[in-house]
C-alpha cells in the first residue's frame, strides 16, 4: 500500500464491500438531521430575508412579518404534503427529476435536472456563506476572511461525506438536534417570559430605520403588494431542502417510503413550529434589520448616524442576546449550534447532489463517472465536483449571504412546479385503470394535493421571478440553461457513441495481415522479452525499429545485433531533429496506409518499478507515444512489461498489508481465533 492509498484510508476509512451497501441505510432518527439540516437551519436566515425586504418601507412595515410568515408556512405545509405523495410513488429517488421522466418527457426532466443540480450548488454556498458571517460575528479576527473560512468548511464538509453517508449522517445528527433544543428551547422560554412581561428588548429595538428613497411616505396598494412580495419570495428560502427527502429514499431503511413520509411530516412541523416564533419573538423584541450592505439606513433614536464600527448581528443573535440577557451561556449555545447547523445544513445538498448526478448518469446525461460509488460506497465523484462548484461560487461572491440568497429558490420552484404537474398527471393515468373505490379515493385525494400544490407553487415562482429577476435570479436562470444544453449535449454525445460502436457483421472480419513493431533503445533483457512476445504472437510481419538521434550510439546498437545473431530485421528511422515519437507514428501509419486491411502492432517495453519516485524516471517517452498512437486508426499498442528488482518491494508491502489482521476483523468474521490463544 503506497502513501496515497495510506492517506486515503486515514481519511476516508477502510474500505466497503458492494455486499455491505444495506449496512449504510438510515433510520429515522439519523434521516431527519441528514436529510432535513437544509430546511431546518433556514430558520438561521429566511426570518432575516423578510425584515431586510420589509425594511426597505421602515420598521413600520415589520406589522407585516408574522403574515409572511403565516403565508410561507402554508407555502410549506402545501409542498410537504405533495411530496408525501411522490416518496410514496416513485420511491427508488429520482424525486422530481423521475417524476417529470415518466409524466412530462425528456426535455420536461432535463429542466427539473438542471434546476435541482443548481438550487444544490446554491445550497451549499449559502449556507456555509450565512455559517462564515456567524463566525466572523463570533470572532473578530475573520471578519474580511469568510470566503476562505467558507471554502475551508467546503473542503471539510466534502471530507466527511466522502467516508460515506451513515457515518456523514450519524456524525451530523447530534449538532442538528443541538439546534432544536437550542432554537425550540430559546423561543419557548422567551414567549414565557414574554407571557410574564418581563421580555427585554432587542440590542438594536432603540434604532430608527430609514425607509430607503422613495419608500419613505404613505405606500400604494400596488407598492404595499410588491413589497410584500419581495418579502415573501425571500422567506420562501426556508423551503429549500425540502425535495432532498424524495431524492434520497433509497438511503432510508425499509419501509422506505413510510419512513421518508414520516420524515417530512416532522420536518414540516419543526421548521415552521422554530420559524414563526423567531418571527413573533423579533417582532416583540422590536428587533431593528436592515441589509449589511445599507447599515447608513440605521439611525440612533436622536436620529445621529451609528459609530463607523457598529456590527449588526443576525436576528437569532439579537434574540438569543436579549433571552439570556441574565445566563451568557445560553446565548453561546445558540449561536454556536447555529453557525455549525448551517455548515451541516450544506449535507443536505452533499446527500442529494451525487445521487441525482448517478441517476442522470445512468440515463445518460451526466458523465458515467459520476454513477460510480467509491470505496465508502458513496458517489465521491459527485461530492468533489459539488465542492468544487460550490467553492468557486462562493469565492467569487466573496461569501455573501445577502447576494447569494437572490440567487436561490428560483431553481426549487421550477423544480416544485413540473413534479407537481407531472404527479397529478401521474394520478390521472392511472385513475383511467383504477377500479377500486377504496383506492381511487385516495388517489382523487393525492391529485387534489397535488393541484392545490401547483396552484400555490406556481403562484410563488411567478412572484419570486418578478421580484428577484433583476436582483440575481437572472443569474440563475442562465445557469439552469447552461446546464440544460451540456446535459443535452452529454446525452448527444453518448447517442452517437452509441451508434458507432453498436456490432455488425462487418466487425467479424480478420485483418488481412499483421505487421509488428518491437521498439528498441537498446538491446537488453526488455528488448529481449517484448522480441520473444512478438514472436509468439505469429504475426505475418516483423521488425525491430530504432530512432537514432546519435550516430555513435546507432553504430553500437547495429554492431551488437550482428554480433548476437538476431534473427528479427533492425530497421533504423534517423531523425535529425532528435524526435522520437514523430517518427515511429509516422512510420506506423505508412505502413497501415500500405495495406488498408492490415493491423500494425507496436509493442512497448516498459519498465515496472516499486517506488513512486522511481516511475518518474522511466518510462516517459513510451507514455507519450503511446497517448500519440492512441489516435492512429489501425494501430495496436501492446505494453511488455520487465519488472525491475524494485517492484517486488510493492508486492512484498501488499501482501503484507493484505496478511495483516485490523481492528474489527474478527468480529467481522475475516479471520478465525487461532484455539491456542485462549489458552495462552
Amino acid at each position: 500500500m503506497g502513501v496515497g492509498d495510506v492517506s486515503k484510508r486515514i481519511l476516508l476509512g477502510r474500505k466497503l464491500r458492494s455486499s455491505q451497501l444495506g449496512e449504510t441505510l438510515l433510520p429515522k432518527r439519523v434521516a431527519l438531521p441528514v436529510f432535513a439540516s437544509d430546511a431546518l437551519s433556514s430558520v438561521a436566515y429566511a426570518p432575516d430575508e423578510i425584515f431586510i425586504m420589509l425594511a426597505v418601507a421602515g420598521a413600520s412595515a415589520y406589522v407585516w412579518s408574522w403574515k409572511i410568515g403565516l403565508a410561507v408556512a402554508l407555502v410549506m405545509f402545501t409542498v410537504i404534503a405533495s411530496y408525501r405523495q411522490t416518496v410514496h410513488a416513485y420511491p427508488s429517488g429520482g424525486g422530481d427529476y423521475e417524476v417529470a421522466k415518466v409524466n412530462l418527457g425528456r426535455n420536461a426532466s432535463i429542466t427539473v435536472a438542471s434546476a435541482l443540480l443548481v438550487d444544490y450548488v446554491l445550497t451549499v454556498a449559502v449556507s456555509i456563506s450565512s455559517a462564515a458571517q456567524y463566525a466572523a460575528g463570533a470572532i473578530p479576527a475573520l471578519i474580511d476572511h469568510e470566503a476562505t473560512v467558507a471554502c475551508l468548511a467546503v473542503a471539510v464538509l466534502a471530507a466527511l461525506n466522502l467516508r460515506g453517508v451513515r457515518e456523514s449522517g450519524t456524525l451530523f445528527a447530534v449538532p442538528t438536534y443541538l439546534f432544536m433544543v437550542a432554537i425550540l428551547g430559546m423561543c419557548g422560554y422567551g414567549l414565557l417570559r414574554l407571557l410574564a412581561g418581563d421580555l427585554p428588548d432587542a440590542e438594536s429595538a432603540h434604532l430608527q430605520i430609514q425607509p430607503q428613497e422613495g419608500w419613505d411616505g404613505p405606500l400604494s396598494q400596488v407598492a404595499l403588494f410588491f413589497l410584500l412580495a419581495r418579502a415573501f419570495s425571500s422567506g420562501c428560502a426556508a423551503l429549500t431542502g425540502v425535495e432532498a427527502v424524495s431524492n434520497g429514499v433509497p438511503a432510508f431503511r425499509r419501509p422506505k417510503s413510510r419512513n421518508a413520509a414520516t420524515t417530512l411530516l416532522l420536518l414540516a412541523m419543526i421548521a415552521i413550529s422554530m420559524m414563526m416564533s423567531v418571527i413573533v419573538l423579533a417582532n416583540q423584541m422590536s428587533i431593528r434589520y436592515v441589509d449589511p450592505h445599507e447599515l447608513d439606513r440605521l439611525r440612533t433614536a436622536a436620529g445621529s448616524a451609528l459609530p463607523a464600527d457598529y456590527e449588526q448581528h443576525p436576528v437569532i443573535s439579537q434574540i438569543a442576546a436579549g433571552v439570556f440577557d441574565h445566563f451568557s451561556p445560553g446565548f453561546y449555545f445558540v449561536v454556536t449550534v447555529t453557525g455549525v447547523i448551517l455548515v451541516l445544513a450544506a449535507n443536505t445538498a452533499f446527500n442529494g447532489f451525487p445521487v441525482l448526478g448517478s441517476i442522470l448518469a445512468q440515463d445518460g446525461l451526466a458523465p458515467r463517472s459520476l454513477g460510480s460509488r467509491g470505496d465508502r460506497l458513496a458517489y465521491s465523484n459527485g461530492i468533489v465536483f459539488l465542492a468544487g462548484v460550490s467553492a468557486l461560487l462562493i469565492w467569487v461572491f466573496d461569501a455573501e449571504t445577502t447576494r447569494l440568497i437572490q440567487l436561490y429558490i428560483v431553481g426549487v420552484f421550477v423544480s416544485f412546479n413540473l413534479s407537481q404537474l407531472g404527479m397529478i398527471k401521474h394520478w390521472t393515468r392511472h385513475l383511467r385503470t383504477e377500479r377500486d373505490p377504496a383506492v381511487r379515493r385516495r388517489m382523487m385525494r393525492s391529485r387534489a394535493i397535488n393541484t392545490f400544490g401547483l396552484g400555490m407553487t406556481a403562484v410563488v415562482l411567478v412572484i419570486v421571478l418578478i421580484t428577484k429577476f433583476l436582483a440575481g435570479a437572472w443569474i440563475t436562470i442562465i445557469a439552469m440553461t447552461v446546464f440544460f444544453m451540456v446535459m443535452q449535449g452529454i446525452a448527444r454525445h453518448y447517442d452517437r457513441v452509441e451508434l458507432e460502436l453498436a456490432a455488425d457483421e462487418q466487425d467479424k472480419v480478420m485483418p488481412t495481415r499483421v505487421h509488428a513493431i518491437v521498439l528498441v533503445s537498446k538491446l537488453h533483457k526488455p528488448t529481449l522479452r517484448a522480441l520473444a512476445f512478438a514472436k509468439a504472437t505469429r504475426p505475418n510481419g516483423l521488425e525491430a525499429i530504432y530512432v537514432s538521434t546519435d550516430d555513435a550510439a546507432t553504430s553500437r546498437l547495429m554492431e551488437e545485433w550482428d554480433e548476437r545473431h538476431m534473427d528479427v530485421p533492425l530497421k533504423v528511422l534517423h531523425s535529425p531533429y532528435r524526435e522520437v515519437t514523430r517518427p515511429i507514428v509516422q512510420y506506423a501509419q505508412e505502413i497501415r496506409k500500405a495495406n488498408p486491411r492490415g493491423v500494425v502492432a507496436v509493442y512497448i517495453p516498459e519498465y515496472v518499478v516499486g517506488r513512486w519516485w522511481e516511475q518518474l524516471l522511466h518510462n516517459q517517452t513510451a507514455l507519450r507515444l503511446k497517448g500519440r498512437l492512441l489516435f492512429a486508426p489501425g494501430v495496436m499498442v501492446t505494453s511488455v512489461p520487465y519488472q525491475l528488482r524494485s517492484s517486488r518491494y510493492a508486492l512484498e508491502r501488499e501482501e503484507a498489508m493484505e496478511g495483516r489482521v485490523h481492528a474489527g476483523d474478527l468480529r467481522r468474521g475475516r479471520v478465525t481465533q487461532d484455539p491456542g490463544q485462549v489458552d495462552r
